[in-house]
């Protein structure tokens, strides 16, 4: 089962990367890459830094079929979807509900601390979207004022903490994952923001 919704995190994740191909109008090989890298792109960092060897997409070819199948998808439905790029955050939304909660709990299987598994899941969740906007020449979904890393931190630290307190592995993983998702989700109807640095009026900031 878990297994099961690694790979549902793929697929939600690619559909936002193929997603960004289709805001550039690039061609099906650009499908299949940028769905790729969005893909497996978290999971990847979350294998590497737990030593994870190897990394769960080269041990079995499955991620990457669902990446392709995906893309391949989005590239005959996407002229008849209008706001893709909407589409592309809230997909985007989805997948991050879910892989910080994937990422968290891998490192807590691997023995990290709770606050180790934290930073994990919030790495997990958002490095697939980060590589995708860097790749895609599109704005960092990161840098968007609307909240989106307090989100992956919020549910990851829910499961933790619920995890620790005793509660089962199902019953954490859904309030963690529908704390985060809830989180985005008004950020994205909202415009939900955190307090952000302003520097003071006519106060001269020296170059580094």
């Amino acid at each position: 089962m878990l297994q099961a919704l690694d790979y549902a995190g793929v697929v939600v994740f690619a559909a936002s990367g193929a997603l960004a191909a289709s805001r550039k109008e690039l061609d099906v090989v650009g499908f299949v890459f940028l769905a790729a890298i969005t893909g497996v792109g978290g999971g990847t960092l979350r294998d590497v830094v737990l030593g994870h060897t190897p990394v769960f997409w080269i041990a079995t070819p499955q991620p990457v079929i669902l990446c392709t199948i995906t893309a391949l998808a989005v590239f005959f439905v996407a002229p008849h979807i209008e706001h893709r790029y909407r589409w592309l955050l809230w997909a985007d939304a989805i997948g991050i509900s879910g892989y910080c909660v994937m990422g968290a709990s891998r490192g807590l299987d691997a023995g990290a601390s709770p606050f180790a598994a934290i930073i994990l899941g919030v790495m997990s969740a958002t490095f697939g979207g980060i590589i995708r906007d860097i790749v895609a020449g599109e704005p960092s979904v990161v840098m968007r004022r609307e909240i989106y890393v307090t989100a992956t931190l919020a549910g990851a630290t829910l499961f933790v903490v619920a995890s620790r307190l005793g509660m089962p592995y199902w019953p954490a993983a859904v309030l963690g994952s529908s704390a985060a998702f809830l989180v985005r989700a008004g950020a994205l109807t909202f415009g939900w923001t955190m307090p952000s640095y302003r520097s003071r009026p006519g106060r001269h900031i020296p170059p580094d």
